[in-house]
C-alpha cells in the first residue's frame, strides 16, 4: 500500500491484479483492516453512479482476486485470504507493508518503516473518499518518523548523516517547525554554525511569508542556543543530562527494568563482556527487592537473539536458569511465563538434562497462543537452542529459520530476521547447498549494516573463510573479532578448524589447544559423547573415523548409528563456520 497497490506471492513475484478495480477492492479492504466491507459499500465506493450489474461485478472482482492470491487453492475449497462473511467481504493476512510500518515505528525502528515507502499510500487511489483518511494519517506518520529518525542520528552523534535527509524534508514539507530544528541541530553539530543560523532565518521567513505566522518558541529558542553556542546542544551533554535526571527521578524498579533495556542494546551491538558483568547483577538486584514480578520482568525482557549452542559463561548461566525457575511458579500471565520458559531454554544451552527441552516446547506453546510475535520470536529461538541434541535435525533447524524470517519480516524485528538468516545459513552449510547460504550471509549482512549489528559479521566472515577452505581464511575469520567477545564460539575453534582442513586434505593433525573439542581430535574406546550443540556431528563424525583406523568396530558401529539420520549431511555443516566434508564418507 506504500506506494502504487501491488502484492507479491511467497517467493516474491509480483502477482497479477489485472485491473484498477480488482486493486480498488483489494485496497479497500486492506483499509477496512480485517473488517467486513458490505458488497454494497464496495459497490458505492468503487462507482459514483454504480451501473446495472455493479453488484455482479464486484463478486467477479472478488474471484478474481481469489484466483490470483490463492493460485494453489484447490477447487471449491475454502478462501484463506479473502474470504466471505455475512454480507461482505474481508481480507484475513498480516501481510501487509503499510501495517508493517506501523509496527515499526511504534518500535522506533525509523529506518526499517521508512524503507519500506515505495511512493505516496494508496498512490493509484489518491482521489478516492475511502483511501484519503488512511493515506492522510500514514503520510503524517512517514513524516514524524522521519523526524524521529533525524533526531535520534543527532542523540547517537551522526550528526552529518541527518543533514542530507533533514534538508529535503523541509524542502518538501516546509510547515514541519520540528524539521526545521532537527536540520539546523544537524548542522551545528557538524560543526556549520552559520549555516545552521542561515537554516533558522529561512525558516522564520517561509513561515512568516506563507503562513503569515512566527516560528515557535522552540526554533526561537535553538537559534538563541546555538548564538551563546550552548553546552547542551552536543548529543554526549544531553544524554549525560538525560540520564543523571532519570537516575535522580526514577525509582529503584524502574532503573532496574531500564538497565536490562540497556544490557539488550549492547548486546546487538556487540559489547557482550559488558553485558555478562551486569545482566546477573541486576538480576540479584531485584530478587532483594523481594518483589518477583519485577524479577519475572529484569529476566525475561533480556531477548537478545542467540544463534550459537554453546554458553559463554556456564556458571552465569546456570544461575539465571535457577532465579527463572525460582520465580515461575509465582507467575500467571502466559506472556511472562512463555518469556521465563523460553529463558531457560536459552540459557541451558549445551544441556542434555529434559527440562531445558521441555521449557522450549511449552514456551512455544504458550507463544503460539498469544499475539505478541515478539514473545513467539523468543520462544522459537528456545526451540533452536534446544534443537541440536541428536544429529540430522538441520531440516528442522531451517523451518525454525524460515519461519522467523517470515515473523519478522512482518512485524519488524531485525534481529530476529537476522538470526533466522543465520539459521538457515547454518542448515544450507549441513547439505552444502551453497547458493542458498550465500544468499542468507549476504541478507544478514545486509540487515546488520542497517540495524547495527556487529557480531553478524563474526558468523558470516566464518563463512567465507569455509567458502575459501585455506587455513588463511580460518586465521583471518579469527582475527576479525575479539577473542572475549564470545567465549563459548571462540574457544578452541580455529584449531579445530585448522583440524578439519588438514583431516580433508590429507595432512597431519596439528598440536594444539583444542578446548571442548580436545576429546574429539584424537578419541579413544572412552571417550565421552559428545554434548548437544552445532558441532554434534562433527564430533561423532571424528569419533567414526578414529573408531576405523584403530579397528574398533563396536565405537565404529554405534557412532554409524548415531549418525544415521545425519548420513546426508555435511559434518561440521551445521554450524556454518567449517566442514569436514560428506559424513557417509566416514562410515
Amino acid at each position: 500500500m506504500l506506494g502504487p497497490v501491488v502484492a507479491w506471492d511467497d517467493a516474491g513475484q509480483p502477482v497479477a491484479l489485472k485491473g484498477p478495480r480488482h486493486r480498488a477492492v483489494l485496497a479497500r479492504l486492506i483499509v477496512a483492516r480485517g473488517r467486513v466491507v458490505p458488497a454494497t459499500r464496495l459497490v458505492d465506493d468503487l462507482w459514483p453512479d454504480p451501473p446495472d450489474g455493479a453488484l455482479s461485478a464486484v463478486r467477479t472482482f472478488v474471484a478474481a482476486l481469489r484466483r490470483s492470491l490463492e493460485p494453489d487453492r484447490a477447487p471449491r475449497s475454502k478462501p484463506q485470504l479473502l474470504v466471505t462473511e455475512g454480507p461482505g467481504y474481508a481480507l484475513r493476512t498480516g501481510a501487509v507493508d503499510a501495517w508493517r510500518f506501523e509496527a515499526a515505528v511504534e518500535a522506533g525502528e525509523y529506518e526499517t518503516a521508512l524503507g519500506l515507502w515505495r511512493g505516496p499510500a494508496y498512490a493509484d487511489f489518491a482521489d478516492e473518499p475511502w483511501a484519503q483518511g488512511e493515506r492522510s494519517r500514514l503520510t503524517e506518520l512517514r513524516l514524524l518518523a522521519v523526524e524521529r529518525l533525524g533526531a535520534a542520528r543527532l542523540t547517537s552523534g551522526q550528526a552529518a548523516a541527518a543533514v542530507a535527509e533533514l534538508d529535503a524534508h523541509v524542502t518538501d514539507h516546509p510547515w514541519r517547525e520540528e524539521g526545521w530544528r532537527l536540520l539546523a541541530l544537524a548542522l551545528y553539530q557538524s560543526g556549520r554554525q552559520g549555516d545552521a543560523l542561515a537554516v533558522l532565518r529561512r525558516a522564520r521567513a517561509m513561515l512568516v511569508a506563507q503562513l503569515g505566522i512566527d516560528p515557535g518558541p522552540a526554533l526561537a529558542r535553538l537559534e538563541e542556543d546555538i548564538l551563546n553556542q550552548a553546552e547542551h546542544l552536543q548529543p554526549a551533554s544531553v544524554w549525560s543530562a538525560t540520564a543523571a535526571a532519570y537516575q535522580r527521578t526514577a525509582g529503584a524498579r524502574a532503573q532496574l527494568e531500564s538497565t536490562v533495556g540497556l544490557l539488550r542494546s549492547l548486546a546487538v551491538t556487540g559489547e557482550l563482556a559488558e553485558v555478562r558483568r551486569h545482566r546477573l547483577a541486576a538480576i540479584t538486584a531485584a530478587e532483594e527487592l523481594g518483589d518477583a514480578d519485577l524479577v519475572a520482568r529484569v529476566i525475561g525482557a533480556y531477548d537478545v537473539p542467540a544463534i550459537w549452542t554453546r554458553s559463554d559463561d556456564e556458571a552465569q548461566a546456570a544461575a539465571i536458569v535457577r532465579a527463572a525457575e525460582r520465580v515461575l511458579p509465582t507467575q500467571d500471565h502466559p506472556t511472562m511465563r512463555a518469556r521465563l520458559l523460553a529463558t531457560i531454554a536459552l540459557e541451558s544451552r549445551g544441556s542434555s538434562a529434559a527440562r531445558p527441552l521441555e521449557a522450549a516446547r511449552e514456551a512455544e506453546q504458550i507463544a503460539r497462543t498469544l499475539d505478541d510475535p515478539a514473545v513467539l520470536a523468543f520462544a522459537l529461538n528456545g526451540v533452536f537452542i534446544q534443537s541440536c541434541r541428536r544429529p540430522g535435525q538441520s531440516v528442522v533447524r531451517d523451518g525454525i529459520g524460515a519461519e522467523l524470517i517470515a515473523l519478522a519480516e512482518r512485524h519488524a524485528l531485525p534481529a530476529y530476521e537476522i538470526l533466522g538468516h543465520l539459521i538457515r545459513l547454518q542448515s544450507a552449510c549441513a547439505v552444502a547447498d551453497y547458493v542458498a547460504a550465500d544468499n542468507h550471509s549476504a541478507a544478514a549482512d545486509d540487515l546488520a549494516a542497517r540495524h547495527d549489528s556487529p557480531l553478524v559479521g563474526v558468523f558470516t566472515r566464518w563463512y567465507d573463510a569455509l567458502r575459501a577452505d585455506t587455513p588463511a581464511a580460518y586465521r583471518q575469520a579469527a582475527a576479525q573479532h575479539p577473542a572475549t567477545a564470545m567465549p563459548g564460539l571462540d574457544a578452541g575453534l580455529l584449531p579445530l578448524a585448522l583440524a578439519v582442513q588438514a583431516i580433508r586434505h590429507g595432512t597431519p593433525v596439528p598440536d594444539a589447544d583444542y578446548g571442548p573439542h580436545a576429546p574429539y581430535i584424537h578419541p579413544d574406546s572412552h571417550t565421552p559423547d559428545p554434548p548437544p550443540g552445532l558441532f554434534l556431528e562433527l564430533h561423532w563424525t571424528l569419533i567414526a573415523r578414529a573408531a576405523t583406523t584403530r579397528g574398533d568396530d563396536e565405537t565404529h558401529t554405534r557412532a554409524r548409528a548415531v549418525l544415521a539420520p545425519a548420513a546426508a549431511e555435511q559434518a561440521g555443516g551445521q554450524s556454518g563456520l567449517l566442514t569436514l566434508g560428506p559424513i557417509a564418507s566416514y562410515f
